[in-house]
Protein backbone atom coordinates (compact mmCIF):
# COMPACT_ATOMS: atom_id res chain seq x y z
CA UNK A 1 0.00 0.00 0.00
CA UNK A 2 3.00 2.33 0.45
CA UNK A 3 5.27 2.16 -2.57
CA UNK A 4 8.99 2.42 -1.70
CA UNK A 5 9.92 3.44 -5.24
CA UNK A 6 7.88 6.59 -4.74
CA UNK A 7 9.68 7.71 -1.60
CA UNK A 8 12.09 9.94 -3.53
CA UNK A 9 9.16 11.58 -5.28
CA UNK A 10 7.40 11.96 -1.94
CA UNK A 11 10.39 13.77 -0.55
CA UNK A 12 10.11 16.29 -3.36
CA UNK A 13 6.43 17.00 -2.75
CA UNK A 14 5.28 19.40 -0.04
CA UNK A 15 2.22 17.24 0.60
CA UNK A 16 1.41 13.96 -1.04
CA UNK A 17 -1.53 11.84 0.03
CA UNK A 18 -1.04 8.23 -0.96
CA UNK A 19 -3.67 5.53 -1.07
CA UNK A 20 -5.45 4.55 2.14
CA UNK A 21 -6.18 6.64 5.19
CA UNK A 22 -2.90 7.95 6.59
CA UNK A 23 -1.01 10.24 4.20
CA UNK A 24 2.69 10.34 3.39
CA UNK A 25 4.09 13.86 3.79
CA UNK A 26 7.67 14.61 2.73
CA UNK A 27 8.36 10.88 2.95
CA UNK A 28 6.91 10.58 6.48
CA UNK A 29 3.80 8.57 7.29
CA UNK A 30 1.43 11.00 9.01
CA UNK A 31 3.93 13.83 8.66
CA UNK A 32 3.47 17.57 8.91
CA UNK A 33 4.27 19.73 5.86
CA UNK A 34 7.47 21.71 6.41
CA UNK A 35 6.11 24.80 4.73
CA UNK A 36 2.59 24.59 6.11
CA UNK A 37 0.75 27.88 6.55
CA UNK A 38 0.45 29.12 10.13
CA UNK A 39 -3.34 29.22 9.90
CA UNK A 40 -6.00 26.86 8.63
CA UNK A 41 -6.10 27.01 4.86
CA UNK A 42 -9.42 27.92 3.28
CA UNK A 43 -10.03 26.09 0.04
CA UNK A 44 -13.17 27.31 -1.71
CA UNK A 45 -14.58 26.11 -5.03
CA UNK A 46 -13.98 28.73 -7.70
CA UNK A 47 -17.33 27.83 -9.22
CA UNK A 48 -20.30 26.31 -7.45
CA UNK A 49 -20.79 22.80 -8.90
CA UNK A 50 -24.56 23.01 -8.55
CA UNK A 51 -27.31 25.18 -7.15
CA UNK A 52 -27.36 24.58 -3.42
CA UNK A 53 -30.31 24.56 -1.04
CA UNK A 54 -28.91 25.64 2.35
CA UNK A 55 -30.48 23.70 5.19
CA UNK A 56 -31.89 20.99 2.95
CA UNK A 57 -30.95 17.76 1.19
CA UNK A 58 -30.54 17.25 -2.54
CA UNK A 59 -31.21 13.57 -3.18
CA UNK A 60 -30.91 10.95 -5.92
CA UNK A 61 -33.03 7.94 -5.02
CA UNK A 62 -32.58 4.30 -5.98
CA UNK A 63 -29.71 4.72 -8.43
CA UNK A 64 -29.26 0.97 -8.66
CA UNK A 65 -25.56 1.36 -7.86
CA UNK A 66 -23.94 -1.00 -5.33
CA UNK A 67 -27.06 -2.24 -3.52
CA UNK A 68 -28.87 -4.59 -5.90
CA UNK A 69 -30.89 -6.54 -3.33
CA UNK A 70 -34.51 -6.34 -4.58
CA UNK A 71 -36.65 -3.81 -2.75
CA UNK A 72 -33.88 -2.23 -0.68
CA UNK A 73 -34.05 1.58 -0.74
CA UNK A 74 -30.99 3.74 -1.22
CA UNK A 75 -30.37 7.46 -1.61
CA UNK A 76 -27.31 9.58 -2.27
CA UNK A 77 -26.63 13.26 -2.55
CA UNK A 78 -25.82 16.36 -0.56
CA UNK A 79 -26.82 18.08 2.62
CA UNK A 80 -26.11 21.77 2.14
CA UNK A 81 -24.88 23.30 5.39
CA UNK A 82 -24.59 26.68 3.68
CA UNK A 83 -24.55 27.96 0.11
CA UNK A 84 -20.85 27.03 -0.04
CA UNK A 85 -20.63 23.86 2.11
CA UNK A 86 -22.13 20.62 0.84
CA UNK A 87 -21.78 17.29 2.67
CA UNK A 88 -21.93 14.12 0.57
CA UNK A 89 -23.92 11.20 1.92
CA UNK A 90 -24.96 7.77 0.71
CA UNK A 91 -27.77 6.03 2.57
CA UNK A 92 -28.68 2.35 2.38
CA UNK A 93 -31.77 1.06 4.07
CA UNK A 94 -31.54 -2.12 6.10
CA UNK A 95 -32.15 -5.25 4.06
CA UNK A 96 -34.63 -6.35 6.74
CA UNK A 97 -37.11 -4.26 8.76
CA UNK A 98 -35.72 -0.86 7.73
CA UNK A 99 -38.43 1.12 9.53
CA UNK A 100 -37.45 -0.25 12.93
CA UNK A 101 -33.77 -1.08 12.33
CA UNK A 102 -31.17 1.21 13.92
CA UNK A 103 -29.41 3.95 11.97
CA UNK A 104 -25.63 3.74 11.74
CA UNK A 105 -23.35 6.47 10.42
CA UNK A 106 -19.98 5.33 9.08
CA UNK A 107 -16.98 7.66 9.07
CA UNK A 108 -13.53 6.92 7.69
CA UNK A 109 -10.50 8.74 9.03
CA UNK A 110 -7.45 10.42 7.55
CA UNK A 111 -8.19 13.12 8.51
CA UNK A 112 -9.52 13.89 5.06
CA UNK A 113 -10.23 10.34 3.85
CA UNK A 114 -13.51 9.49 2.16
CA UNK A 115 -16.05 7.20 3.78
CA UNK A 116 -16.49 5.59 0.38
CA UNK A 117 -13.48 3.56 1.54
CA UNK A 118 -15.68 1.90 4.13
CA UNK A 119 -18.57 1.54 1.74
CA UNK A 120 -16.70 -0.12 -1.13
CA UNK A 121 -13.75 -1.81 0.58
CA UNK A 122 -15.19 -2.83 3.93
CA UNK A 123 -18.78 -3.07 5.08
CA UNK A 124 -21.07 -1.70 2.38
CA UNK A 125 -23.71 -3.50 0.29
CA UNK A 126 -21.10 -4.15 -2.40
CA UNK A 127 -17.32 -4.47 -2.59
CA UNK A 128 -14.85 -3.31 -5.19
CA UNK A 129 -13.42 -6.18 -7.23
CA UNK A 130 -9.72 -6.73 -7.91
CA UNK A 131 -10.13 -5.24 -11.39
CA UNK A 132 -10.84 -1.86 -9.66
CA UNK A 133 -13.60 -1.26 -12.22
CA UNK A 134 -16.53 -3.37 -10.98
CA UNK A 135 -18.25 -4.32 -7.72
CA UNK A 136 -19.87 -7.44 -6.30
CA UNK A 137 -22.75 -7.76 -3.83
CA UNK A 138 -21.54 -8.15 -0.25
CA UNK A 139 -23.49 -10.77 1.76
CA UNK A 140 -21.81 -9.53 4.96
CA UNK A 141 -22.84 -5.91 4.50
CA UNK A 142 -23.68 -4.03 7.67
CA UNK A 143 -26.97 -2.94 6.13
CA UNK A 144 -28.00 -6.55 6.56
CA UNK A 145 -29.26 -5.49 10.00
CA UNK A 146 -28.99 -1.69 10.13
CA UNK A 147 -29.76 1.35 8.03
CA UNK A 148 -26.31 2.73 7.16
CA UNK A 149 -25.42 6.31 6.28
CA UNK A 150 -21.94 6.91 4.83
CA UNK A 151 -20.77 10.50 5.20
CA UNK A 152 -17.82 12.23 3.50
CA UNK A 153 -16.59 14.72 6.07
CA UNK A 154 -15.21 17.30 6.76
CA UNK A 155 -16.08 19.51 3.79
CA UNK A 156 -13.52 18.90 1.05
CA UNK A 157 -13.38 15.15 1.69
CA UNK A 158 -14.38 12.66 -1.02
CA UNK A 159 -17.45 13.89 -2.91
CA UNK A 160 -18.15 16.67 -0.37
CA UNK A 161 -17.30 20.13 -1.66
CA UNK A 162 -17.16 23.80 -0.79
CA UNK A 163 -15.26 26.06 1.57
CA UNK A 164 -12.82 23.88 3.48
CA UNK A 165 -12.04 25.30 6.91
CA UNK A 166 -12.40 22.47 9.43
CA UNK A 167 -9.15 21.57 11.18
CA UNK A 168 -10.19 20.01 14.49
CA UNK A 169 -12.30 17.05 15.54
CA UNK A 170 -14.55 19.43 17.51
CA UNK A 171 -15.28 21.53 14.43
CA UNK A 172 -15.93 18.38 12.43
CA UNK A 173 -18.41 17.19 15.09
CA UNK A 174 -20.35 20.43 14.82
CA UNK A 175 -20.69 20.13 11.05
CA UNK A 176 -21.82 16.50 11.19
CA UNK A 177 -24.42 17.39 13.82
CA UNK A 178 -25.70 20.16 11.54
CA UNK A 179 -25.84 17.72 8.64
CA UNK A 180 -27.80 15.20 10.71
CA UNK A 181 -30.30 17.91 11.65
CA UNK A 182 -30.84 18.51 7.93
CA UNK A 183 -31.06 14.76 7.31
CA UNK A 184 -33.69 14.17 9.99
CA UNK A 185 -35.72 17.19 8.83
CA UNK A 186 -36.18 15.59 5.40
CA UNK A 187 -39.49 13.76 5.04
CA UNK A 188 -37.75 10.72 3.55
CA UNK A 189 -35.68 10.16 6.69
CA UNK A 190 -37.53 11.88 9.55
CA UNK A 191 -39.07 8.56 10.64
CA UNK A 192 -35.56 7.34 11.53
CA UNK A 193 -34.93 10.13 14.06
CA UNK A 194 -36.30 8.08 16.97
CA UNK A 195 -34.58 4.82 15.98
CA UNK A 196 -31.47 3.72 17.84
CA UNK A 197 -28.48 5.64 16.49
CA UNK A 198 -24.88 4.44 16.21
CA UNK A 199 -21.52 5.94 15.25
CA UNK A 200 -19.03 3.50 13.71
CA UNK A 201 -15.65 4.72 12.56
CA UNK A 202 -12.00 3.75 12.20
CA UNK A 203 -8.44 5.08 12.06
CA UNK A 204 -8.61 8.84 12.76
CA UNK A 205 -12.08 7.87 13.93
CA UNK A 206 -10.34 7.21 17.24
CA UNK A 207 -10.57 11.00 17.51
CA UNK A 208 -13.79 11.46 15.55
CA UNK A 209 -15.89 8.80 17.28
CA UNK A 210 -15.41 9.86 20.92
CA UNK A 211 -15.49 13.57 20.05
CA UNK A 212 -18.63 13.33 17.93
CA UNK A 213 -20.42 11.10 20.44
CA UNK A 214 -19.61 13.41 23.36
CA UNK A 215 -20.72 16.44 21.34
CA UNK A 216 -24.01 14.78 20.35
CA UNK A 217 -24.70 14.02 24.03
CA UNK A 218 -23.97 17.67 24.90
CA UNK A 219 -26.36 18.86 22.20
CA UNK A 220 -29.05 16.46 23.41
CA UNK A 221 -28.73 17.94 26.90
CA UNK A 222 -28.91 21.47 25.52
CA UNK A 223 -32.00 20.58 23.48
CA UNK A 224 -33.62 19.15 26.60
CA UNK A 225 -32.88 22.40 28.47
CA UNK A 226 -34.23 24.49 25.62
CA UNK A 227 -30.95 26.29 24.96
CA UNK A 228 -30.45 24.62 21.58
CA UNK A 229 -33.08 23.98 18.93
CA UNK A 230 -32.87 20.66 17.15
CA UNK A 231 -33.72 16.99 17.00
CA UNK A 232 -32.04 14.92 19.73
CA UNK A 233 -29.85 12.10 18.44
CA UNK A 234 -30.79 8.80 20.04
CA UNK A 235 -27.18 7.68 20.50
CA UNK A 236 -26.94 4.07 21.69
CA UNK A 237 -23.68 2.72 20.23
CA UNK A 238 -20.14 3.87 19.51
CA UNK A 239 -17.78 1.60 17.57
CA UNK A 240 -14.13 2.49 16.92
CA UNK A 241 -11.82 0.30 14.85
CA UNK A 242 -8.02 0.58 14.71
CA UNK A 243 -8.33 4.09 16.10
CA UNK A 244 -5.99 6.89 17.17
CA UNK A 245 -7.46 8.02 20.50
CA UNK A 246 -4.75 8.59 23.13
CA UNK A 247 -1.31 9.04 21.50
CA UNK A 248 0.56 9.05 24.82
CA UNK A 249 -0.75 5.56 25.55
CA UNK A 250 -0.50 4.32 21.98
CA UNK A 251 2.88 5.44 20.62
CA UNK A 252 4.96 2.94 22.64
CA UNK A 253 2.94 0.29 20.80
CA UNK A 254 4.79 1.09 17.58
CA UNK A 255 8.06 0.09 19.23
CA UNK A 256 6.78 -3.12 20.80
CA UNK A 257 4.72 -4.17 17.76
CA UNK A 258 7.65 -3.63 15.37
CA UNK A 259 9.78 -5.85 17.58
CA UNK A 260 7.24 -8.56 18.36
CA UNK A 261 3.78 -9.10 16.91
CA UNK A 262 1.66 -12.06 15.85
CA UNK A 263 3.66 -12.55 12.64
CA UNK A 264 7.24 -11.25 12.33
CA UNK A 265 9.51 -8.37 13.37
CA UNK A 266 9.23 -5.38 11.07
CA UNK A 267 12.72 -3.88 11.41
CA UNK A 268 16.15 -4.59 12.88
CA UNK A 269 17.01 -4.23 16.57
CA UNK A 270 19.07 -1.14 15.82
CA UNK A 271 16.07 0.66 14.30
CA UNK A 272 13.97 -0.31 17.30
CA UNK A 273 16.64 0.99 19.67
CA UNK A 274 16.80 4.33 17.86
CA UNK A 275 13.02 4.65 18.03
CA UNK A 276 13.04 3.81 21.72
CA UNK A 277 15.62 6.54 22.30
CA UNK A 278 13.41 8.97 20.37
CA UNK A 279 10.57 8.06 22.72
CA UNK A 280 12.42 8.36 26.03
CA UNK A 281 15.03 11.07 25.47
CA UNK A 282 14.75 14.56 26.94
CA UNK A 283 12.56 16.54 24.55
CA UNK A 284 11.63 13.32 22.77
CA UNK A 285 8.28 11.98 21.62
CA UNK A 286 6.94 11.15 25.08
CA UNK A 287 7.87 14.57 26.42
CA UNK A 288 6.38 16.36 23.42
CA UNK A 289 3.04 14.51 23.61
CA UNK A 290 2.93 15.17 27.36
CA UNK A 291 3.49 18.87 26.69
CA UNK A 292 0.77 18.82 24.03
CA UNK A 293 -1.68 17.32 26.52
CA UNK A 294 -0.74 19.91 29.15
CA UNK A 295 -0.87 22.99 26.95
CA UNK A 296 -3.19 22.07 24.05
CA UNK A 297 -0.94 24.42 22.10
CA UNK A 298 -1.34 24.26 18.33
CA UNK A 299 2.38 24.59 17.64
CA UNK A 300 3.41 22.20 20.42
CA UNK A 301 0.97 19.49 19.31
CA UNK A 302 1.83 19.93 15.62
CA UNK A 303 5.56 19.65 16.39
CA UNK A 304 4.91 16.51 18.43
CA UNK A 305 3.14 14.94 15.44
CA UNK A 306 6.05 15.84 13.17
CA UNK A 307 8.74 14.52 15.52
CA UNK A 308 7.03 11.32 16.61
CA UNK A 309 5.92 10.25 13.15
CA UNK A 310 9.32 11.06 11.63
CA UNK A 311 11.34 9.33 14.34
CA UNK A 312 9.05 6.50 15.51
CA UNK A 313 6.02 5.68 13.38
CA UNK A 314 7.64 5.85 9.94
CA UNK A 315 11.03 4.15 10.48
CA UNK A 316 9.54 1.25 12.44
CA UNK A 317 7.30 0.23 9.54
CA UNK A 318 10.23 -1.20 7.59
CA UNK A 319 9.29 -2.57 4.19
CA UNK A 320 6.01 -4.08 5.32
CA UNK A 321 2.60 -2.73 4.44
CA UNK A 322 1.65 -0.50 7.35
CA UNK A 323 -2.00 -1.52 7.03
CA UNK A 324 -1.34 -5.26 6.69
CA UNK A 325 2.02 -6.54 7.86
CA UNK A 326 1.62 -9.92 6.18
CA UNK A 327 2.36 -8.16 2.88
CA UNK A 328 5.46 -6.33 1.76
CA UNK A 329 5.17 -3.13 -0.21
CA UNK A 330 3.42 -2.67 -2.51
CA UNK A 331 0.17 -4.41 -1.53
CA UNK A 332 -2.68 -3.83 -4.01
CA UNK A 333 -5.36 -4.96 -1.56
CA UNK A 334 -7.93 -3.61 -0.92
CA UNK A 335 -8.32 -2.62 -4.57
CA UNK A 336 -8.15 1.08 -5.39
CA UNK A 337 -11.48 2.89 -5.83
CA UNK A 338 -10.41 5.80 -8.02
CA UNK A 339 -11.26 4.38 -11.44
CA UNK A 340 -14.66 3.23 -10.27
CA UNK A 341 -15.72 6.37 -8.42
CA UNK A 342 -14.44 8.85 -11.03
CA UNK A 343 -16.43 7.22 -13.83
CA UNK A 344 -18.65 9.97 -15.22
CA UNK A 345 -21.61 7.68 -15.82
CA UNK A 346 -21.53 6.47 -12.23
CA UNK A 347 -21.15 9.99 -10.90
CA UNK A 348 -24.19 11.08 -12.88
CA UNK A 349 -26.18 8.09 -11.62
CA UNK A 350 -25.58 8.87 -7.94
CA UNK A 351 -25.69 12.68 -8.15
CA UNK A 352 -22.02 13.33 -7.40
CA UNK A 353 -20.89 16.83 -8.37
CA UNK A 354 -17.11 16.86 -8.02
CA UNK A 355 -14.32 14.47 -8.92
CA UNK A 356 -13.73 12.01 -6.10
CA UNK A 357 -10.41 11.76 -4.33
CA UNK A 358 -9.62 9.19 -1.68
CA UNK A 359 -7.97 11.78 0.57
CA UNK A 360 -7.91 15.56 0.67
CA UNK A 361 -4.59 17.39 0.97
CA UNK A 362 -6.34 20.51 2.24
CA UNK A 363 -8.30 18.79 4.99
CA UNK A 364 -5.25 16.84 6.19
CA UNK A 365 -3.10 19.97 6.12
CA UNK A 366 -5.65 21.91 8.17
CA UNK A 367 -5.63 19.24 10.88
CA UNK A 368 -1.83 19.07 10.80
CA UNK A 369 -1.70 22.82 11.39
CA UNK A 370 -3.84 22.61 14.53
CA UNK A 371 -1.98 19.62 15.99
CA UNK A 372 -5.29 17.79 16.44
CA UNK A 373 -3.53 14.45 15.76
CA UNK A 374 -1.66 14.50 19.08
CA UNK A 375 -4.55 15.67 21.22
CA UNK A 376 -6.15 13.23 23.65
CA UNK A 377 -9.65 11.96 22.86
CA UNK A 378 -9.66 9.46 25.73
CA UNK A 379 -11.56 11.77 28.12
CA UNK A 380 -14.36 12.03 25.57
CA UNK A 381 -14.37 8.26 25.18
CA UNK A 382 -14.63 7.86 28.94
CA UNK A 383 -17.51 10.33 29.05
CA UNK A 384 -19.40 8.41 26.40
CA UNK A 385 -18.85 5.04 28.08
CA UNK A 386 -19.92 6.42 31.46
CA UNK A 387 -23.03 7.91 29.87
CA UNK A 388 -24.25 4.39 29.12
CA UNK A 389 -23.55 4.36 25.38
CA UNK A 390 -22.67 0.79 24.41
CA UNK A 391 -19.08 1.03 23.17
CA UNK A 392 -16.83 -1.36 21.29
CA UNK A 393 -13.17 -0.92 20.42
CA UNK A 394 -11.90 -3.35 17.80
CA UNK A 395 -8.60 -3.94 16.04
CA UNK A 396 -6.99 -6.20 13.46
CA UNK A 397 -3.84 -7.97 14.66
CA UNK A 398 -2.09 -7.54 11.28
CA UNK A 399 -2.41 -3.74 11.35
CA UNK A 400 0.74 -1.77 12.20
CA UNK A 401 -0.41 1.80 11.62
CA UNK A 402 -2.80 1.68 14.62
CA UNK A 403 -1.76 -1.62 16.08
CA UNK A 404 -3.37 -3.60 18.84
CA UNK A 405 -0.41 -3.09 21.21
CA UNK A 406 -1.19 0.63 21.32
CA UNK A 407 -4.96 0.27 21.17
CA UNK A 408 -5.01 -2.23 24.03
CA UNK A 409 -2.75 0.05 26.08
CA UNK A 410 -5.26 2.84 25.54
CA UNK A 411 -8.13 0.55 26.54
CA UNK A 412 -6.28 -0.56 29.66
CA UNK A 413 -5.73 3.08 30.65
CA UNK A 414 -9.42 3.98 30.46
CA UNK A 415 -10.93 5.29 33.68
CA UNK A 416 -14.61 4.35 33.52
CA UNK A 417 -17.25 2.70 35.63
CA UNK A 418 -16.37 -0.60 33.94
CA UNK A 419 -12.57 -0.38 33.95
CA UNK A 420 -11.95 -2.32 37.16
CA UNK A 421 -14.20 -5.14 35.95
CA UNK A 422 -12.51 -5.11 32.55
CA UNK A 423 -9.08 -5.49 34.11
CA UNK A 424 -10.25 -8.56 36.01
CA UNK A 425 -11.61 -10.27 32.93
CA UNK A 426 -9.54 -12.71 30.89
CA UNK A 427 -9.54 -12.79 27.11
CA UNK A 428 -11.92 -15.36 25.65
CA UNK A 429 -11.92 -16.77 22.13
CA UNK A 430 -14.18 -14.89 19.74
CA UNK A 431 -15.52 -17.77 17.68
CA UNK A 432 -17.68 -17.39 14.59
CA UNK A 433 -19.59 -20.53 13.61
CA UNK A 434 -17.27 -22.44 15.92
CA UNK A 435 -14.08 -21.07 14.38
CA UNK A 436 -11.79 -18.88 16.47
CA UNK A 437 -11.50 -15.50 14.77
CA UNK A 438 -10.05 -13.41 17.59
CA UNK A 439 -10.13 -12.72 21.31
CA UNK A 440 -12.46 -10.48 23.31
CA UNK A 441 -13.43 -9.04 26.66
CA UNK A 442 -16.65 -7.48 27.95
CA UNK A 443 -17.32 -5.33 31.00
CA UNK A 444 -20.72 -3.73 31.45
CA UNK A 445 -21.63 -2.04 28.17
CA UNK A 446 -17.99 -1.89 27.05
CA UNK A 447 -16.39 -4.47 24.76
CA UNK A 448 -13.04 -4.97 23.05
CA UNK A 449 -12.16 -7.49 20.33
CA UNK A 450 -8.93 -8.22 18.47
CA UNK A 451 -9.57 -9.91 15.11
CA UNK A 452 -7.00 -12.39 13.80
CA UNK A 453 -5.58 -11.96 10.30
CA UNK A 454 -7.21 -8.57 9.79
CA UNK A 455 -5.44 -5.43 8.70
CA UNK A 456 -6.36 -1.80 9.28
CA UNK A 457 -9.75 -2.13 7.56
CA UNK A 458 -11.02 -5.04 9.64
CA UNK A 459 -14.17 -5.91 7.61
CA UNK A 460 -12.07 -6.13 4.42
CA UNK A 461 -10.35 -9.33 5.56
CA UNK A 462 -11.21 -12.97 6.07
CA UNK A 463 -9.72 -15.61 8.34
CA UNK A 464 -9.64 -19.38 8.11
CA UNK A 465 -12.70 -20.65 6.28
CA UNK A 466 -14.79 -17.61 7.20
CA UNK A 467 -15.82 -15.31 4.37
CA UNK A 468 -14.61 -11.73 3.98
CA UNK A 469 -16.08 -9.55 6.69
CA UNK A 470 -17.96 -12.40 8.41
CA UNK A 471 -16.27 -11.94 11.79
CA UNK A 472 -16.85 -8.18 11.61
CA UNK A 473 -20.54 -8.67 10.83
CA UNK A 474 -20.88 -10.87 13.92
CA UNK A 475 -19.48 -8.27 16.31
CA UNK A 476 -21.43 -5.51 14.57
CA UNK A 477 -24.69 -7.49 14.84
CA UNK A 478 -24.16 -8.37 18.49
CA UNK A 479 -23.33 -4.83 19.55
CA UNK A 480 -26.12 -3.26 17.47
CA UNK A 481 -28.59 -5.68 19.04
CA UNK A 482 -27.73 -4.24 22.46
CA UNK A 483 -25.70 -7.23 23.54
CA UNK A 484 -22.13 -7.80 24.67
CA UNK A 485 -19.82 -9.85 22.48
CA UNK A 486 -20.18 -13.62 22.55
CA UNK A 487 -18.80 -16.67 20.80
CA UNK A 488 -20.97 -18.60 18.34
Amino acid sequence: MVFPLLLFALALCPLTVLARQIPIVDGVIGGVPKNAPTQIHTDAETTTPAATTPGKLRVTENSGVCETTPGVYQASGYGDLTSSESVWFWFFAARENPDTAPLTIWLNGGPGSSSMIGLFQENGPCRINNDTETVSLNPNSWNSISNVLYIDQPIGTGFSHGTTTVGTSEAAASDVWKFLQIFFADSRFSKLATNDFAIWTESYGGHYGPTFAAYFLEQNAAIAKGTVSGVPINLKVLGVGDGLTDPLSQYPGYISYAASNSYHPLVSNSVIQRANTSWTQSGGCKAQITSCYATNSTSTCSKAQSFCNNDILSPLAGNYDVYYVLAQNPDPYPPDLTSYLTNESLMSSIGAEVTWQESSDTVYNNFANTGDWMTNSRPNLETVINAGVRTIIYDGDADYILNFHGVEAMVNNLQTQFSAEFQQEQFANFTVKGQTAGVFKNAGTFSYVRIFGAGHEVPAYKYGTLSTGEAALQFFTQIMSGNSLSAT
